[in-house]
């Protein structure tokens, strides 16, 4: 499921989904957004957005 999709959920069922709220999910991904600035990107890009990625990782 894209991230797309699910940020239009209401707040339970985004926590019942990935586990944390929405609020702190975007926390999350400024964190990871301003780690990626500083570290040396090698190889081909990624095919998914970090948003996707995030969800991905905490849906698992």
């Amino acid at each position: 499921m894209s991230y797309e999709k699910v940020k239009n959920l209401k707040p339970e069922e985004f926590k019942r989904l990935c586990g944390v709220h929405p609020e702190t999910f975007s926390q999350m991904a400024e964190v990871v957004r301003s780690r990626s600035k500083i570290k040396l990107k090698t190889g081909r890009p990624g095919k998914l957005s970090l948003e996707d990625q995030l969800l991905d990782l905490l849906q698992k």
